[in-house]
């Protein structure tokens, strides 16, 4: 056990895009979506661990599934039980006939027979942990030796940009530490308190029970040592807490006249909540809340379902979650829909750019239903779990934090989003420090607008009445699905590349325009998703005067296309075909032409606008290719790679200079940070090296293309 951080987020993952296609006309999209899908569940049997069919009284053993809590029990504990099933009597006197044995010697053979499987269980798994852990220690230790050679011992970064090529990064061995802590700890828990040769009552587990599922709960005491029942005390207080800051209002949440955002008083939340932790906030740890509530096109079961697989929940915010696995699961609820389920969760959080520091927290994840009509999904920080895990990870934490979500028939449901951390006070580039310090990079407003927009598209996606005018190019409904798709793994696979993640090692380069421009290099074995070899991605952030949406707005327009891009040659641009897949407009994804000197290239360009950012991602693609997508073939094995632009709001809540009726002046909208990414293959030989020729190129086509966008939007002084 221990967090699999193997698959990145464009891992072939089960996704929304496999669920039953909703039969809806677009005329009234949002008032009639409807289609609810059922949610599966698998049935767990109790095995039998005597031999021969019939109910025997071995079925009935004491287990953390059955129990609560496990306990052993001693002998003259079953000296004393009253056997109420009737059945299991005649069977013991039957069996006592036969054998010549009195029935409390059969009673106690299946006992001692249990007794000594689970013994043999405990032996086994404390094997296969001390194999992991050393197999875990070797990995570690190869790791360091890699980060010493790569990585200045005074600074930390590659020391060429040859080195920058290397895939392990320090990040990712931190994250292999908290494994390993993980493991000892297991083994301690077990090891110490369980001799070998004698069973752990907490592992008690029928033999039939399905492994792949079972909790570690079920053979350790807890996560870390910490009580299976105090962790569901902890996330029954931190639910009670989560409805109470969903639903109250004036004291505790107060609306700015001025910005119209909610507020918390944190004077009253200290006397509404006086839990243990609410005054651990030191001078360099800094309190970040948020609410938002807003009505999603998506069915409760499905958007339920997606907070608790971890693969869909990463799928769901791509711009947000770089990295997310589940540790562990405390308890996998109850019936079909997993009532109750309570998971121990790893997360890596971004933005759009290697400027912002991600956040990385461990959380338990609790979901339950609240009524006929209402869920609640709380995410809580455990300070038990965070004790034993390297502090370096626990950079941020999370207060009860979470959502409520109500059925509102038709497809829809609404959705109270409360966002509260705890985060170490750092150093933030001045460009996003407003944006990270307000609260609004990783807040509600963040959270619920792209929900919005990622269930948005998926009602798209699943309509099988569009008009015309919303898919002109594609004659099928099938081609129409297989780009939406391609689309989507190409807008998640550019958030992938783009922010600070571990998964990446940034390089500042120097740039002969003095652009701030970062790159970092990966190589591609085997992905068919993407192209083989030696991949290069150069990213720059830049802050100009323009609104937003005065900048989504040219990027994303064909026939302004020559005027920034550099591939273009300046010659014109068309779109033959466009799809729409949400309401706004700018919503859409196209496919474009442009005929160089040397030949024709097609682009797809997948537009995406929500109320917090915007993107625009592009990739050239294969004609032959392309077009077999657009008839409905699978789209899966289309290499593609991804470049583009991610938009945001500086963040300044400015306030009107002068007071006037001319509307061009009452604008108080600030500028945009926009941050832009290039991606290219440098060798398509996977064991190719990084040359510096590559390095400069790159960074001669993003500080071109920043140039020409500057000039033609007049903020060339910006």
């Amino acid at each position: 056990m221990g967090v699999d951080m193997s698959n990145p987020p464009t891992s072939r993952t089960k996704d929304f895009f496999a669920s039953p296609a909703l039969s809806l006309s677009l005329a009234g999209i949002f008032r009639d979506a409807g289609g609810a899908t059922a949610a599966g569940s698998a049935d767990v049997e109790e095995g039998d661990e005597g031999s021969g069919g019939g109910r025997r009284d071995e079925t009935v053993e004491i287990s953390s599934e059955n129990s609560g809590p496990a306990r052993s029990r001693s002998d003259d504990e079953f000296d004393g039980e009253q056997d109420d099933d009737g059945d299991d009597e005649k069977q013991r006197q039957q069996l006592s006939k036969q054998l010549g044995l009195a029935p409390r010697q059969v009673k106690f053979w299946f006992q001692n027979r249990r007794t000594q499987i689970k013994a043999i269980q405990e032996r086994h798994e404390n094997s296969l942990l001390k194999s992991e852990m050393e197999k875990l220690r070797e990995e570690n230790k190869a790791m360091r030796e890699t980060i010493k050679k790569a990585c200045c011992p005074n600074c930390g970064l590659a020391t060429t940009s040859r080195d920058a090529t290397m895939t392990t990064e320090e990040q990712q061995l931190r994250i292999e530490n908290a494994r390993l802590k993980a493991e000892v700890e297991k083994l301690r828990s077990v090891i110490g308190k369980y001799p070998s040769g004698t069973a752990s009552p907490s592992s008690s587990c029928s033999a039939g029970n399905d492994q792949e599922n079972r909790s570690s709960l079920d053979f350790y005491t807890g996560i870390f040592g910490l009580e299976k029942s105090r962790i569901m005390e902890i996330v029954n207080q931190a639910m009670d807490e989560l409805q109470k800051m969903a639903t109250a209002s004036d004291p505790l949440w107060i609306r700015s006249v001025e910005t119209g955002r909610e507020i918390l008083n944190y004077d009253e939340y200290t006397k509404e909540f006086s839990t243990e932790d609410s005054n651990k906030a030191g001078p360099r740890r800094s309190i970040e809340a948020s609410r938002e509530t807003g009505v999603v096109f998506i069915d409760l079961p499905r958007l339920v379902q997606s907070f608790m697989d971890v693969n869909q929940w990463r799928e769901m915010f791509p711009c947000l979650i770089s990295k997310a696995a589940t540790v562990d699961v405390v308890s996998n609820g109850e019936g079909a829909n997993k009532n109750g389920t309570v998971q121990l969760m790893f997360a890596e959080l971004q933005m759009l750019t290697p400027m912002v520091p991600t956040r990385e927290v461990y959380f338990v994840r609790y979901c339950k239903q609240l009524n006929a009509d209402q869920w609640a999904i709380v995410d809580v920080s455990i300070d038990k779990v965070e004790d034993n895990i390297d502090a370096s990870l626990i950079k941020c934490r999370k207060r009860p934090s979470g959502c409520i979500i109500e059925d509102k028939s038709n497809g829809h449901c609404k959705v109270i989003w409360v966002e509260h951390l705890e985060c170490q006070k750092s150093t933030v580039h001045t460009m996003y420090r407003t944006i990270v310090n307000s609260g609004l990079a990783f807040g509600a407003r963040h959270w619920m607008a792209t929900l919005q927009l990622q269930c948005e598209r998926l009602v798209f996606y699943m309509a099988t009445n569009v008009p015309t005018k919303d898919s002109s190019g594609v004659a099928t409904l099938a081609g129409r699905k297989s780009i939406l798709k391609l689309a989507q793994r190409m807008t998640s696979s550019f958030c992938h590349a783009l922010g600070a993640s571990s998964y990446h090692t940034w390089t500042k380069v120097s740039s002969k325009s003095g652009d701030d421009i970062r790159v970092a290099s990966r190589k591609n074995l085997n992905d068919p998703g993407e192209p083989l070899g030696v991949i290069l991605c150069a990213v720059s952030s830049v802050w100009l005067p323009i609104s937003p949406h005065v900048l989504f707005d040219f990027l994303r327009d064909e026939g302004r296309r020559n005027e920034w891009d550099i591939m273009s040659n300046g010659g014109p641009v068309q779109s033959i075909a466009n799809l729409a897949k949400g309401q706004d407009r700018g919503n859409a994804v196209t496919i474009q032409t442009m005929k160089t000197k040397e030949n024709s290239m097609w682009i797809l360009q997948d537009g995406c606008i929500n109320g917090y950012e915007s993107m625009v991602v592009y990739a050239p693609v294969d004609i032959s290719g392309m077009q077999s997508v657009m008839t409905g073939c699978d789209s899966s094995n289309i290499a593609i790679l991804p470049s583009g632009f991610s938009i945001l709001l500086d963040g300044l809540e400015s306030r009107p200079l002068v007071i006037t009726s001319r509307p061009e002046e009452k604008s108080t909208e600030g500028g945009s940070l926009l941050t832009i990414a290039f991606q290219i293959l440098t060798n398509p030989s996977p064991t190719a090296k990084l040359t510096m020729e590559s390095v400069d190129s790159v960074s001669t086509i993003i500080s071109c293309t920043l140039q020409n966008i500057k000039t033609s939007l007049q903020c060339d002084d910006a």
